[in-house]
């Protein structure tokens, strides 16, 4: 049951560079001559993604890399760096598009973001990659399992920044695709589930 979840599920390295990818992209769709409402739906997807995606790291990445190797400095850095993180997110949730410093807040959070990325991209993935290829198909797995709770726990959240941060268009497809891999995930989970139990 595993293995099958394990080929399925990207790698553990895979899918951080994909969170990468996926927050850098709504990062560069921020300006600041945006409507308040745009700027505050793309600050909470931003911050949502962040949490989810740091969690994640914590929970399962970070444990999983230290067994193997407790002396790579990226790694001590993640800790205080994700903690700077949800302190500049804390804050960004405690105003309005309209408040003087929300952009330069935004910005900050965007530049110890990058500045992240590039730790781990550089460092701290490839390590892994190195010292334990055989444990990231399970761990992404894992990944992929605790993102869809987090994910799910957080659905209203998620939608009413995506229904705000598009064109009406965009945001009704992108609701049918979350509703449908919302669907398509918890089918799988029970497929899954019912083939462990025929063996």
């Amino acid at each position: 049951m595993s293995t099958l979840l394990n080929k399925l599920s990207p790698s553990a390295t895979d899918l951080i560079r994909m969170d990468h990818s996926q927050v850098l992209d709504t990062f560069h769709q921020f300006r600041s001559g945006l409507s308040a409402a745009k700027k505050e739906a793309l600050v909470n997807a931003t911050c949502v993604s962040l949490e989810i995606h740091a969690q994640l790291e914590e929970e399962t990445f970070y444990p999983a890399l230290r067994e193997l190797a407790n002396d790579i400095a990226v790694l001590e850095k993640s800790f205080p760096e994700h903690a700077e993180m949800r302190r500049l997110i804390t804050r960004l949730r405690a105003m309005t598009a309209v408040d003087p410093d929300y952009d330069t807040t935004y910005f900050e959070l965007v530049r110890d973001v990058l500045h992240h990325v590039a730790d781990e991209e550089t460092t701290l993935l490839p390590a892994a990659e190195r010292l334990m290829p055989e444990r990231l198909g399970e761990l992404g797995a894992q990944m992929a399992r605790r993102r869809a709770q987090l994910m799910t726990s957080r659905a209203g959240e998620i939608m009413s920044s995506t229904m705000r941060s598009f064109p009406e268009s965009a945001a009704v497809m992108a609701a049918g695709a979350v509703g449908a891999g919302s669907y398509l995930m918890h089918q799988a989970a029970d497929w899954v589930k019912g083939v462990g139990r025929r063996h």
